[in-house]
C-alpha cells in the first residue's frame, strides 16, 4: 500500500461544512428555518456552559481553606458535569445538521455570560461568582427551552430541560455552599 509523504497528508483539506451553516436534517422532518434557530440557541448553550466550565475548573485548581477537600472533589464533579453537557449540546447541534461551535475564543465571544478575570479569589468570592453565572446560564437555558418547544423540537427541548435541572441542581449546591455557617475565615 503506497503511502503519501507527510507534508502531502498535512496539505489536505476538504471543509466538509463551514462553520455557522446549517444543513436541513431531512431525517428529523424540522423545517429549515427553525432549524437554524434551534443551532444558534444550542450554540450560545454551548458556549455558555464551556464558559461556566472553565470558571468552575479554574476554581477547583485554586481552592484553598479548611474546607479545601470537599470544595475541591464539588468542583470537579461539577467541572466533569458541565463537561459532559457541553458534549451533549453539541452533538444535539450536529445531528440538526449544525456546526457546534468551536474555540476558546469563539465560545467566549458567543456566551451570554461574561467570566470573571484571571485573577484568584478567596473561595467564597469565587463561588459566589459560579452561582452568578449559573444564574444567567439558568435564564438563557429557560428561554431556549421554550424556544425549541415553540418551534416543534420537542427533543431539543427535553435535551435542554435536561440540562435545565442540572445547572439549577449546581446552583443550589453553591448556594448551600455559600451559607453563613460554612467557609468561615479564621
Amino acid at each position: 500500500m503506497a503511502t503519501l509523504p507527510v507534508d502531502e497528508m498535512s496539505t489536505q483539506k476538504n471543509v466538509r461544512q463551514q462553520a455557522g451553516t446549517v444543513e436541513e436534517p431531512e431525517a428529523l422532518r424540522l423545517d429549515q428555518e427553525k432549524v437554524e434557530q434551534i443551532v444558534d440557541a444550542l450554540n450560545t448553550d454551548l458556549a455558555a456552559t464551556y464558559v461556566l466550565y472553565h470558571q468552575i475548573k479554574k476554581h477547583h485548581w485554586n481552592v484553598e481553606g479548611s474546607e479545601f477537600l470537599d470544595v475541591h472533589e464539588f468542583l470537579g464533579e461539577a467541572a466533569y458535569d458541565l463537561e459532559t453537557a457541553a458534549d451533549e449540546i453539541a452533538e444535539r447541534a450536529q445531528a440538526l445538521g449544525g456546526v457546534p461551535i468551536a474555540g476558546g475564543k469563539n465560545l467566549e465571544e458567543a456566551a451570554p455570560v461574561e467570566p470573571e478575570g484571571n485573577d484568584v479569589y478567596d473561595i467564597r468570592t469565587s463561588l459566589h461568582n459560579d452561582m452568578e453565572m449559573c444564574g444567567d446560564v439558568i435564564e438563557t437555558l429557560r428561554e431556549h427551552v421554550e424556544l425549541t418547544h415553540n418551534l416543534g423540537d420537542h427533543a431539543t427541548a427535553e435535551l435542554l430541560r435536561q440540562k435545565l435541572l442540572e445547572v439549577e441542581e449546581l446552583a443550589h449546591h453553591l448556594e448551600h455552599y455559600l451559607e453563613d455557617d460554612s467557609l468561615k475565615d479564621w
